[in-house]
């Protein structure tokens, strides 16, 4: 620095030990007078997946617009120990949202987190917490929060951190937590017990109720790989931790994608969690394949951009350095059509590659490449109304957790597709752009569907590294428990 119109900085996936102190690195000694703030426009801040073990108090002067600041996958032990600068005022990061910091060693999560008045999401998943402060409650715009995957002394409130909202956890943190404010939370659930008996009344009755709620349950098996007779394996090159390190992998059967439109609504739900969840393919990337299209194993690897090639979707075959120049020409030409400043944020995930010197690609036992996260997979395992069987895959640069999280969310996803397919019957004519957009108007219920209630079946998928040892195994005990109150999971 000084950097002073600088808005966005990704040092992300590198091998990063130590920062400058204007980065939040720790103080050298004393030093000159601090002038103006290094980097006063910078807005968001990628650190992730690197090896820093302690944040300096520097960053808060340099950047204090900041609004992410994303920290998975580093050795940190506490925050926001360091992270903040004694007696600061005012407040020291007044627009800070978002903090994430998983998947790092973090033993200690400090009362000063109350300091950052601005903070909506905060991810502190997988680490070595023991205990959650009370002051948490005191964030007063803090609306989501991810603690799972912590070890914490109070068992109640590690139940309530992997099936709660965020709302509940920080009320439990308010009253005090285990052996505090059991008073008030007895006669709330009193107050609760009561609320919910008239209006079992109300509708007639508890098996009625139950019934409801027992028809309206998504239901999924889980084939553990012990009792899957083939099961699915995908090594992982030493290469990708460098490029795009994290990948999570399951097959899917029972989907029907055959009537009407939904094909199409599978495909339209696949781009809106692109858009979503996945923020513009830049958190995490989505591909779907027909499983009797893929030869296995499969091999997640590096190739340079000139020796990648790759049939896209809906193109011929290219290499890579050309696609991305392709895919480059055509946001820009959509730039100027519509005559904005930027590219459209459809395209940012292009310049995830930049500089790259590999590319990740997924590759069959044929030497086939499958896909190219986080741009396209291949016309070979292209879904299509015939497809039943899924192979699905998230990759991402950014954390294992969030690979998870958009997994387990995609599965939801196909489920509530799935059972919409079955419960309703549409023209067999009805698949063309005009319909699709109109949506489910013209449907009407199939008496002779399948039943509604059918379980889909997951089946678990291992990546494994070069020597066979185990990376990740999706579905896990934990996959799946929380992402929504209507996913029965069979174990």
């Amino acid at each position: 620095g000084p950097l002073p119109a600088l808005r966005l900085l990704d040092l992300s996936g590198n091998g990063l030990e130590a920062l400058p102190a204007a980065l939040g690195g720790a103080d050298t000694g004393p030093g000159p007078e601090p002038g103006p703030a290094a980097f006063p426009q910078l807005r968001s801040l990628n650190l992730s997946a690197n090896r820093l073990r302690e944040l300096g108090p520097g960053l808060a002067r340099n950047a204090p617009r900041l609004q992410d600041l994303l920290l998975s996958g580093n050795r940190l032990r506490a925050l926001p120990a360091g992270l903040l600068p004694p007696g600061a005022s005012p407040g020291p990061f007044p627009l800070l949202s978002r903090l994430e910091a998983a998947d790092n060693e973090l033993q200690e999560l400090g009362a000063e987190i109350a300091a950052l008045t601005a903070l909506k999401s905060l991810d502190v998943a997988n680490n070595q917490l023991r205990e959650l402060p009370s002051a948490l409650a005191d964030c007063p715009r803090l609306k989501e929060a991810n603690f799972r995957g912590n070890q914490l002394k109070d068992k109640r409130l590690e139940k309530m951190v992997n099936g709660c909202q965020t709302k509940a956890i920080l009320e439990y943190l308010r009253a005090g937590g285990r052996g505090k404010g059991k008073g008030e939370s007895a006669r709330e659930e009193a107050r609760k017990k009561k609320r919910e008996k008239q209006q079992q009344k109300k509708d007639g009755g508890d098996g009625e109720q139950d019934e409801l709620e027992e028809a309206r349950k998504l239901l999924v098996k889980v084939l553990h790989v012990s009792e899957n007779p083939s099961p699915l394996v995908v090594k992982v090159s030493p290469g990708v931790k460098d490029v795009r390190a994290f990948i999570v992998c399951c097959v899917l059967k029972g989907v029907n994608l055959n009537p009407g439109n939904a094909l199409k609504r599978f495909l339209s739900a696949q781009t809106k969690l692109h858009e979503d969840i996945c923020e513009k393919r830049t958190a995490a990337t989505i591909a779907t394949h027909d499983l009797q299209l893929i030869k296995a194993p499969l091999t997640y690897d590096v190739r340079p951009p000139d020796e990648l090639k790759i049939t896209p979707l809906g193109r011929k075959e290219v290499k890579a350095k050309d696609l991305l120049r392709q895919l480059q020409l055509e946001a820009e030409e959509q730039r100027k059509q519509k005559k904005r400043q930027n590219v459209s944020g459809l395209h940012r995930y292009l310049q995830l590659l930049d500089g790259k010197d590999n590319y990740p690609c997924l590759v069959d036992a044929e030497g086939v490449v499958i896909s190219f996260p986080p741009i396209t997979n291949s016309e070979k395992t292209k879904i299509r109304k015939e497809t039943r069987d899924l192979f699905l895959e998230v990759t991402s640069d950014t954390s294992l957790q969030i690979c998870k999280d958009v997994m387990d969310t995609l599965i939801l996803k196909i489920a509530e597709l799935n059972r919409f397919t079955l419960e309703y019957k549409e023209d067999s004519g009805s698949d063309n752009e005009s319909d699709a957009l109109r949506g489910p108007a013209n449907l009407n219920p199939g008496r002779n569907a399948q039943p509604a209630n059918s379980p889909l079946v997951v089946e678990q998928v291992r990546v494994v590294d070069t020597d066979g040892n185990l990376k990740v195994l999706y579905p896990s005990k934990t996959d799946l428990s929380t992402v929504s109150s209507l996913l029965t999971v069979i174990r």
